[in-house]
Formats: structure tokens, sequence, C-alpha cells
């Protein structure tokens, strides 16, 4: 009885996490799975009997709407650009601050991460007075400098890019910390060794620092890939996916579908596109980097 007990302990402290997964994470999902073949609006959520099974029909149709292939293609402009930036950003920072023996780069790492815990809200309406075009600073800083006044939020390629800078000043600062952790956690002996051999920094960092950060830069990007496939929040308070629906996000098309025009049945079948996205990018990096440890 003893053994028995013992054996199921486990269980018993993994059990409450497991419920909750299922309930709010897994449950959801086989709903808005069976809702994506149906044509629930406001009328089927209240009455059941209202709904009718429709089948693919819902998946043909947001597959050949021409606002969500914008959509699809906004997103991956933003995770072609945002998802290297990010990355980029935050290793180079991190390095830096790992780099740094002064007592003032331990305030930089606050000071970068403070964007990280901001209430994007607040966020954004700062950044919004930043690049209004008539009294933001950056076109005044432009203005002074006699060069062009650049259309920030009113022209779909700028307006992308816009949104792009101002994720990547709010999601650096999480990035670095985790890749601070992983710099920390390399033994001091590697480089001692390599300066023995006359290896400069640089050579340090490409033969040592690198190779050995390769995980903590492959659940970066997992992670920062995953983020930017979901992007909503920037274009969704800043610019609600205009000009000409030119910084519309798959995630805010699926939120205007379901929340404002009350096509849940249509904007289920957005999501599970998008949610396949996400599961096809995450296995083709998981490959790619079983492969590279293969070596």
């Amino acid at each position: 009885m003893k053994g028995f007990t013992s054996r199921k302990a486990p269980y018993l402290f993994i059990a409450p996490a497991i419920i909750l997964l299922t309930v709010f994470s897994l449950l959801p999902i086989f709903v808005a799975l069976f809702i994506s073949f149906t044509d629930m609006d406001l009328a089927g959520l209240a009455d059941y009997s209202n709904l009718s099974f429709v089948g693919i029909k819902n998946y043909i149709n947001v597959l050949s709407d021409p606002v969500f292939l914008k959509a699809i293609f906004n997103t991956l402009f933003y995770v072609i650009i945002g998802v290297p930036l990010v990355i980029l950003t935050s290793l180079g920072v991190a390095l830096l601050i790992n780099l740094g023996k002064s007592k003032l780069f331990k305030v930089f790492r606050v000071v970068f991460y403070l964007p990280s815990v901001t209430n994007v809200v607040a966020v954004a309406v700062v950044w919004a007075y930043l690049y209004n075009p008539a009294f933001g600073l950056f076109n005044y800083i432009l203005e002074s400098m006699n060069l062009s006044a650049i259309p920030w939020l009113t022209e779909p390629t700028v307006a992308k890019i816009s949104l792009i800078l101002m994720a990547l000043w709010r999601a650096v600062g999480l990035n670095m910390i985790i890749f601070i952790a992983a710099l920390q956690g390399i033994p001091r002996s590697y480089y001692e060794a390599a300066e023995l051999d006359g290896a400069n920094t640089w050579q340090q960092i490409t033969a040592i620092t690198l190779p050995m950060l390769r995980f903590a830069i492959f659940f970066v990007s997992i992670t920062t890939m995953i983020g930017w496939l979901q992007f909503f929040e920037e274009p969704f308070i800043m610019t609600k996916g205009g000009p000409l629906d030119g910084t519309m996000s798959a995630a805010l098309f699926i939120y205007k579908n379901g929340f404002q025009l009350s096509n849940f049945g249509y904007a289920a079948a957005g999501s599970f596109v998008l949610f396949i996205a996400v599961i096809a990018v995450t296995l083709v990096q998981y490959k790619v980097q079983n492969k590279e440890s293969d070596y």
C-alpha cells in the first residue's frame, strides 16, 4: 500500500496543473475547432438550435478572403523583419551588459527590462504622440535637421515598420534577461583557456559564447516567432489595422470577425489556420535545431 501511494504521489502534485491546462487550454481548442465548422453568430450563441453545420465552408471562405490574405502577408512581414531584429538586438545588449565590469551596467539591465513590464496601452499612448505627424517628437527632430517628415502611421509599409520598432523596444528586455542568464552559465574556465591561447574578445564570442548559447537562442527564436505570428496588441491599439488594412495582422483579423462582427465560426476557422501555421513553424525550428545538435 505504501509503495502504491508513493507511485501516485507525483500525479497528485501535477493534477492541479493538468486540470487547469485541460479546462482552460485543451478544451477551448476543441470547442473552437467544432465552432469553426459551424455558422455560429450571436443568434447561435444565444440558442444552439440556430447553429448549422457548414463543413469546411468557413475555411474555404477565409482562405479566399483578400483581407485575411493581406493579414497573412502583413504577419509574415512582421515575422521576417521583427524576429531577427529582436534576437540580434537582445543578444547584442546582453553581450554588452555581460562584458561590462562597472556597476552602471546593472542599472542598464533595469532600464532595458522596464519596457517589457510596462502596460502596453500606456506605451501605445506615448508612442502615438511620438509618431504624430503634426507635433510628434520624431518628425520634430527630422524637421529640425531639415529632413522631410515621415508618415509613421499613415502609410501602410511605414506603419508596419513603425509598429515593429515599438514592439522591438518592448521585447528586447525579456529576451535580454534570458540571454544574460545563459551567459552567466558558461564556465569562466573556457574564456581563461582561450585567453591563454591568445584569443581576443571577438574570437571568444564567436568560438565560445555563441555555440554555448545555441539552446538559449533556439528558445528565444521559438518564443519570439510565436509571439510575432500572434502579433495583436500594437496594431490593435495604434492603428486598428489601418491604413487600408496595411497593418492588419492575422490575430487582429480574427478578433475583428469574432468580437466585432460576431462571425464566430468564421473567426474560429481563421484562428485554426493561424494555429496550424504556428505549429508548422515550431516543428520546422525543432527539426533544424535537432540537425544542428547532431553535428
